[in-house]
């Protein structure tokens, strides 16, 4: 098994190709959100602690 997350501050599509099905990905799921970048950082996942946390998971 080979845990893998990608980061992808874009579409989150290709990237399963990438890190297998034993990986994750965090990055933006759907179109057309307008907010403050650090509110759709936050609403994405795209912060410290959800990253650390779902690398975590991926060791586990």
């Amino acid at each position: 098994m080979t845990a893998r997350l990608a980061i992808e501050a874009g579409s989150v599509q290709g990237w399963h190709r990438y890190v297998g099905s034993c990986g994750g990905v965090v990055g933006m799921t759907r179109y057309g959100a307008s907010a403050p970048y650090q509110a759709l950082m936050k609403n994405f996942g795209f912060t410290a602690d959800n990253v650390v946390s779902r690398a975590k998971a991926l060791l586990t």
